[in-house]
Parts: C-alpha cells; structure tokens; sequence
C-alpha cells in the first residue's frame, strides 16, 4: 500500500493523522467523523511502509465489539504477512495474554486463576466486617472496589481519597475500606493458585514490565508500535500499564474526544488525553471535525448542547460540521405524562417503520435502565418488535420479578384488610410491600441501589397509572395485569427498536434515535442536582451534559428529544425540562406542547341536573347516580360483546380493557371523537391508542341505524 493507497477517499485531516511520522500522534476525533478508519488506515500505511511489522503493533481499545471491529478492517487491507498480525485487544485481553506469558519469570511456580466473577468473594468480606450482604450491597461495594483499584487507590488510602474527591459512597468510606482490604486478603488466602480479578491482570502486567528488566526488554522488543483508541476513557490504572508498555518510547497515537467522557464513574478520566502535547510537545495533533455520520441538523445541534459546556473539557470542543445532505430538524416534545409520552413516541415509531426505516435503524435511549417500562409496554401495545441492549427488559430483571413475587405473597394474606385490595389503599399496600425490597422515601446512595431503588419507584407509579384507568381495579387484577404485561413483551430480535441506556449506546448509530426523559432530574440525573441542603455537583452536571451530547449524536437522520411534566396521567405536573435544552427548543416549535384532552373541571358537575357530582361512579358516568340514565342499551351489549372478544384475544379479565362503568359512560356519553372520549374519566392516552378506534368505530355504527 502506497502512501496515496493510503489516503485514498479520505479527507486532508484524516490524511494527516494516517500520514504523520512515526512518534507521538494525537487524533481529537469527534463523534462521526471516522477515526476507526483513520487509525486503520494509519496502522496500514505504517505497516505498508516498512516502518513496523505487523506483529510489532499493539492496538486497543475498551469494548470486545470495537476490537473485532477493528481487526476486521485490518484484515481488509490486508495487513498480515509471514511476520504475523496486528494486535487488536481490548486492555485486559492484551494484559491476560502477557500476564500468562510472563507469569512463570516474574512469579515462578505459583499459579493463579482469574476471578471473573467477585461477588462471593466480596460477600465474604462484607459479612467479615459487619456490611450488608444484600445482592444490592453487593454489587456497590464490588463496583466501589473496581473504582479503587481503577484509580490506583489501595484500601489504607481509600477513606481519604473519596472524602478528597467528595466521591459519594455506597456506605461509610471506613466500612467500605475495610471490605477492599479483607477482599484482597481473601484472594490470597491459597498458597497454591492466587486469585486474580481483571484490574489485577493490569495491575500485574505493569508490575512485571517495571520491577523485571528482562520482561520489560523482551515486551518492547516485541512491540514497538502503539494504538490506543477512546484515549478519555482510561483509567489511572490502564495508563500505568500503557506507560509500561511504552516506557522510554514514544511511537504512539492515541484518539479520542474529551467531549464524550461519560464514564468517570468508572475511575475514566480524560486528563491523559488534554495533557498529552504537555507531555509530548513534539507530537502531532489533528483535528477531526467533519462529521459523516449525521445530517447537518442533527449536527447543529449536537455543537450546540455542548457549546454550553463548562470547564476545562469545554476547551477542547471540537466544532462538527455535517458532511451528509440536508434532513428533518430534530424535533423537541413536551408530554403531559410519561405514559402519554411513550405512547407518542410509539406511535412516531410506528409512522417512522410505515415510512420504511426499518425496526433494527431506530433507538429509544433513556437515562435509567427503569424508564424502559413504559416504552416496552407502548411499543408492545402497537406490536412492534424491540430489543433492550445492555440488560434485560423490565419484567425480566431480578429485582422487579422479586418485588411482583412479594406483592403476589403479600396478596395471599388472611389478615389483609379489605382497603388495601383496591383504590388509594392498594398504592400504599404496593409501597409498604416494597420498602423491605429497597424503595425508602428518599433515594439512596450506590449505583445498583438507586437502579433498584428507581425499578420499585416505577412498579408504584405503574400501579398508580393502572388505577387511574381502572378506578374498580383490586389487588388480583393488578397482579393479573403484572402477568400479562411480562408474558406479552416481545422477545429480543435483531430485526427490532432497540432499548437502551445512554451509557449502552456509546459507539453505536441509529438512522432515528428518540431522547425520552430528557427532563431535570432524568437529564441531568436527581443526585447530580444535589438537594435542599446541597448544591448541584457541577462536575456530575457537566458530565450529563456529555451524555446528552452523545445521545445526540447516535442519530444520522431523524432526531427527537422528549420529556413528561408528570409521571402519572393525571398527576401534578412538577417536572420541567431538562436545564440543557435552554434556548435550544425552537420558539415555533409546534411540538413544545401537544394537542392535550378537553381540560377536566376541578369540580365535575352533572350532566343532566348541573349539580356538582360525588363519588367515584358518579364521576365517572358524568351525572349524578340518582338522575335518569340516557344509556343506549343495544350499544351498551355492543360494547359489551366487544369487550368479551378483546378481553379473550388478549387474555385478560374483562375489566382491563374498560370496566363496566365506563362501558355505562361510553354508552350514555356517545363520544364521536377522541377528545370526547378520552373526557370519560379511565380514558386515558393508553387505553385511547389501544382501543379508541374500535370503540369509536362500534358508536359510529350505532349512530346510522
């Protein structure tokens, strides 16, 4: 491959980072603009040159996905010969493979096996202190204990460096400290065969390379060229093993985007990339800014959520500019609920797919992985195929099916008093049965807490909604609807929408992509806000807004970004947007608030007599129950027999799909309309999508004979 092979098709600064001398390169890649096929190319032209053998290329990068990626368009260029290939790994693949290489020089007979899973392990340390050893505790304190060793933190110094860094902790730093220590020790307890965790195969790698010259001369005799790709997203402990590898050398390009830094949560830190002309003053550094992933509208706006960027990662915004033809502005939508709202962007869903994108070119992103139930349950009501990327679908993860199984247990109770099977006393039962699954009045601390912890909120407000619907609804219909809620969503399939937390979308593209929740306390995330008594964490806030900036930019064609005012229909509307979207919903944005219900009087008056209406059944029917009824009888039977029929085809009890007093309602009330229908209290956005039109159509009917 010449040097014209090289930058055949490419732009001048794409040409300019495959063509730059050997030494330190610095590629600021933006979202888009083809930096895997610049540090391909550039890995070819190297090769291709006679500058580097192919064996004597390091590349990696964080995900098995971008690897093989990676590897594969090496192939096509075909960089192999009788010299081997290039290396392609993830960090803790190339560390494993070193690490069993070199072990028996550094280590001698020993053995050691790694430990993939570290849970027990840190279940034992936890008991061994007095630590909860819920699943839940768990998991943070293992996660607490990555962040640690990430970091390069040992256990002595970890109370200290958290309240340094006001790191908010699962439990007391103390505690926490101490479970990092008695894990360690627990690793080490067999003489035989020690136990090693993934940071542990960095941490060993490095240490190897550093204290054993020998290692550290036959590594670097072997590899002489290196490639790091995501360059923000490393970790102290990964760039100790990077500077093992490269040691006095400098024959390394790194690429990256401090503006899409999402995972200091993880121990990332983007500070290796903003200081490396510091610590390189003679590398080379190229922009890439030309964006061939996203039309210019997606791309406008995408420079505008982070041209509002704040601190020193806002130095290095690189300004996009959209290389594909015009397309459709992004859209902004403010819902009244977050029921409503999945309903509508189900239905732009469905419109999209008629339109002919297909279901596999469209994604949902949220936040949280417990925004996903209301989306799956939408998508489910339009029979649209969806698969959740990155973890399971609501009703299948762990703790819902624990929390519906106590719910169920709590059901079965002979001492159950007769208030708490239906209406507002059901809610409280619901919150009292999950209290001991997690849900406390305040959010907790911990990652896997507030995700359990924000899937119990939604299990209440589900239940919530449902009752909104059904006001008769009891504890055996809830549970029954719960049931058919988990049977009828759809399996994963490739050919379907796909689901998924922002975190899971990084590195991935959608020709439509759809921003729910994107509201204060969704985006940016409630904890990041602080509280009453404490101000927003600007650091936190700044790094939502980066995940904002990279939601936006997964979309190439058509974009939409919504929120809900409310979680409930019908509830307060308390929420607002999200503070990051401030100037940038247009002022003539039809979509700024959508075509709601006919307003609902606070204070409901009779239809016939005008006297204000008390109760439940009342309200429902829109008269008071003593005054004369105007039903239509043969169109109550017709609505009857429609219901029998659906309730069958979906099999539920009859009064999921309308209960008989809002079958009495549609056949007094005669609703020609879907603004007259959804006035009929139980009404609301769901039920009006899923079965409006047949109860509208079966009216219709009756009004011309």
């Amino acid at each position: 491959m010449t040097a014209t092979d090289a930058v055949e098709g490419l732009d001048p600064e794409q040409s300019a980072a495959v063509l730059a001398p050997r030494g330190p390169v610095c590629v600021l890649a933006g979202a888009g603009t083809g930096k895997t096929r610049t540090i391909t190319r550039r890995i070819a032209h190297l090769v291709s040159g006679g500058h580097v053998k192919p064996s004597q290329v390091l590349a990696v990068t964080f995900t098995a996905r971008a690897a093989g990626e990676m590897r594969e368009r090496l192939r096509l260029l075909g960089i192999a010969n009788d010299g081997g290939q290039v290396q392609a790994r993830t960090f803790h693949a190339a560390a494993m493979r070193q690490l069993k290489y070199f072990w028996p020089q550094v280590v001698g007979t020993t053995d050691w096996r790694l430990l993939d899973r570290k849970f027990g392990v840190v279940g034992q340390a936890a008991s061994a202190v007095g630590a909860s050893t819920s699943t839940d505790s768990i998991r943070d304190l293992a996660g607490e204990i990555e962040w640690a060793k990430a970091s390069l933190v040992a256990p002595q110094d970890y109370a200290a460096t958290v309240a340094r860094l006001h790191r908010d902790t699962p439990t007391d730093a103390d505690r926490v400290a101490a479970v990092y220590e008695g894990y360690e020790q627990l690793k080490n307890r067999d003489p035989d065969a020690v136990l090693l965790d993934f940071d542990d195969l960095l941490l060993h790698t490095a240490a190897a390379l550093e204290t054993s010259p020998a290692v550290a001369q036959e590594f670097r005799e072997r590899y002489r060229c290196f490639v790091v790709d995501e360059y923000q997203d490393v970790t102290p402990l990964q760039q100790r093993v990077l500077d093992a590898w490269v040691g006095e050398r400098d024959d390394l390009t790194v690429v990256g985007d401090a503006n899409q830094t999402i995972y200091s949560f993880t121990g990332a830190t983007p500070k290796y990339l903003l200081d490396f002309s510091r610590r390189f003053p003679e590398a080379t550094v190229v922009r890439l800014e030309r964006d061939y992933r996203s039309t210019p509208q997606v791309v406008e706006l995408a420079n505008q959520v982070i041209g509002a960027a704040r601190g020193r990662i806002a130095g290095t915004r690189l300004q996009l500019v959209g290389q594909r033809p015009a397309g459709p502005a992004p859209t902004f939508v403010e819902y009244d609920d977050e029921v409503s709202e999945a309903a509508g962007v189900a239905r732009t869903v469905q419109r999209l797919i008629r339109e002919g994108v297909r279901p596999s070119e469209i994604a949902v992103l949220y936040r949280i992985n417990a925004q996903s139930e209301a989306h799956e349950q939408a998508l489910t009501d339009l029979e649209i195929p969806y698969q959740v990327r990155g973890g399971e679908s609501f009703f299948q993860r762990s703790d819902v099916r624990a929390a519906v199984t106590a719910i169920r247990s709590g059901a079965t109770r002979d001492d159950l008093p007769e208030d708490a099977r239906r209406g507002p006393g059901m809610v409280r039962f619901v919150e009292a049965v999950l209290a001991p699954q997690g849900l406390t009045a305040t959010e907790p601390t911990g990652a896997q807490a507030r995700e359990k912890w924000a899937a119990l909120r939604a299990l209440v407000a589900l239940t919530t909604d449902l009752l909104e619907q059904v006001p008769d609804l009891d504890l055996d219909g809830l549970l029954a609807e719960l049931r058919t809620r988990a049977e009828a969503r759809h399996p994963p399939t490739v050919e379907g929408v796909t689901l998924a937390s922002l975190h899971a979308a990084k590195g991935l593209e959608w020709d439509a992509v759809f921003l729910v929740g994107v509201g204060d306390g969704t985006l940016p995330i409630s904890h990041a806000l602080g509280d009453s008594s404490s101000a927003p964490d600007e650091a936190a806030v700044e790094e939502e807004r980066r995940l904002l900036y990279v939601g936006v930019t997964r979309a190439r064609v058509h974009l939409e970004l919504s929120w809900a005012l409310a979680r409930n229909e019908g509830g307060r509307k308390s929420r607002r947007r999200s503070r990051f979207l401030v100037d940038l919903v247009p002022e003539s944005s039809p979509a700024s608030r959508i075509a709601a219900p006919a307003p609902t009087r606070k204070r409901p008056v009779c239809r016939v007599c005008g006297s204000p209406v008390i109760g439940t059944v009342a309200t429902m029917l829109g008269r008071c129950e003593k005054c004369p009824s105007d039903v239509d009888v043969p169109l109550l039977e017709a609505l009857r027999e429609w219901r029998s029929a659906t309730s069958k085809t979906l099999k539920v009890p009859a009064y999921v799909v309308f209960s008989d007093n809002t079958l009495t309602a549609i056949a007094e009330q005669r609703p020609r309309d879907d603004r007259s229908l959804v006035a009929i209290p139980g009404i609301g956005a769901k039920k009006l999508e899923r079965f409006g039109a047949d109860v509208l159509a079966i009216v219709g009917e009756r009004a011309t004979r």
